[in-house]
């Protein structure tokens, strides 16, 4: 294959970051399978629960901190510590008594898991050369739809046959596994062992010298004051709800709406993310196809996302078909499209700034969208008894068409290059 000509280990990386990704997304993704089995015992309302979620997000809402502290003690030790604890957050799950415990644990747990994306895309930035960074993007971004897919199988079980706490366990230790792993097998490209130098050289060289890190700290309200951040962090504000709705509600919904039980769920709720797996991928490579035809990669970027924008119309008709798998269908397409354009836009924290700023510009950026994802999640829980959840839907599958406009008219690549001008 082309990918392994200058070597592979580049792409072992992005492997074990994709499977810390997968559990990562799994475990906060067992909170929603097992809802309908906590709101009963728990005597839980549609309320109780928004709380819960909107605590979760507002704990990952904190991603620029977590961001800043793994650009600061760099990523080998800052992923092991924070894997470490979400992992055991996720085990003490089953230790609450009454929601108000898990909200807390939530919160905790929303903190540790948002090392996610900053974490992920500073390694992509820091092992990949510009043209492959989009497609290693997409591979470890895969994971966050693979964790969300096995969790309705996995925690069904584990419901139906032994016990709703057994999910967390289960899950958490998996979380705790690989945080061991990473702290054994990364090294930074500079220290690995393993890293041939042809390989070496071939990310080196293939890097934007201009975007190359620097010995000083990253600013935050520097990274304010760019229009380019801002470019970045509203269509993932705007974009970002369609990814919560699908993990926290979708089960809720099939239960509540739908009419299905808890085998039903663990058929159908995994879905989606099988359809987002492919959004992942065709993101990349619809980038890949417009730079074919002489667009620059940016802009190809914009048109990817733009697409997807268009694709995510689909969503708007959930609510008015009459069949739970026409609605299932629909909620595959804007799983298929929400990533198509949300692995775009996220990739372009690594095109539009220095490897040293990418994990805080990523973090700052994912409070955007997890503030978002909050205020959706809230409303949810707040007015589905009253509206039900069809203007929801109706909100979701138009609301990316502004994102797309946002993004043509906000960033501007020619800013990324004086910004490092006058830094230098």
């Amino acid at each position: 294959m082309v990918f392994f000509k200058s070597g592979g280990v580049r792409w072992g990386i992005i492997l074990l970051l994709t499977v810390g990704t997968i559990l990562n997304y799994l475990t906060r993704s067992t909170l929603s399978v097992a809802a309908p089995t906590l709101m009963t015992s728990m005597k839980m309302t549609e309320k109780d629960y928004g709380v819960i979620t909107g605590v979760f997000q507002f704990g990952i809402m904190l991603q620029p901190i977590a961001g800043y502290i793994l650009d600061v003690i760099r990523l080998k030790m800052g992923m092991f510590l924070f894997a470490l604890a979400w992992g055991l957050i996720t085990m003490a799950h089953a230790l609450a008594g009454n929601w108000q415990t898990l909200a807390v644990l939530r919160g905790l747990q929303g903190f540790a898991e948002g090392t996610a994306q900053p974490g992920g895309l500073k390694v992509v930035s820091e092992w990949f050369p510009a043209k492959e960074r989009g497609f290693a993007s997409g591979l470890y971004n895969i994971g966050a739809s693979v964790g969300s897919m096995l969790a309705p199988p996995l925690v069904a079980f584990c419901i139906l046959y032994y016990s709703w706490q057994s999910a967390f366990v289960i899950t958490g230790a998996f979380g705790v596994a690989w945080a061991i792993l990473w702290l054994m097998n990364y090294r930074s490209p500079k220290e690995h062992p393993a890293l041939k130098e042809t390989e070496r050289t071939y990310i080196h060289e293939g890097q934007e010298k201009h975007l190359a890190a620097s010995s000083e700290r990253p600013s935050m309200w520097k990274i304010l004051k760019q229009r380019n951040f801002w470019g970045i962090a509203i269509p993932r504000f705007l974009a970002d709800p369609t990814w919560s709705t699908l993990v926290f509600w979708l089960p809720l919904y099939l239960t509540q709406v739908r009419g299905f039980d808890l085998k039903q769920i663990a058929l159908f709720a995994w879905l989606p993310f099988v359809a987002a797996d492919i959004g992942c991928l065709f993101g990349p490579f619809l980038v890949g196809v417009f730079q074919k035809f002489g667009i620059s990669l940016i802009n190809a970027r914009r048109f990817t996302f733009t697409v997807g924008a268009v694709m995510m119309t689909g969503v708007v008709f959930v609510g008015a078909v009459q069949s739970p798998y026409a609605a299932i269908a629909l909620l595959c397409l804007g799983a298929f499209a929400h990533q198509t354009l949300s692995v775009t836009v996220i990739t372009m924290s690594s095109d539009l700034f220095r490897q040293s700023e990418v994990a805080t510009v990523a973090g700052m950026a994912g409070t955007a969208a997890n503030l978002g994802a909050l205020l959706f999640s809230v409303a949810i829980g707040t007015l589905v008894a009253t509206t039900g959840y069809t203007p929801f839907f109706i909100i979701l599958g138009g609301i990316d068409l502004l994102g797309a406009a946002l993004l043509w008219f906000l960033v501007r690549p020619s800013d990324m290059v004086s910004e490092v001008k006058r830094d230098s």
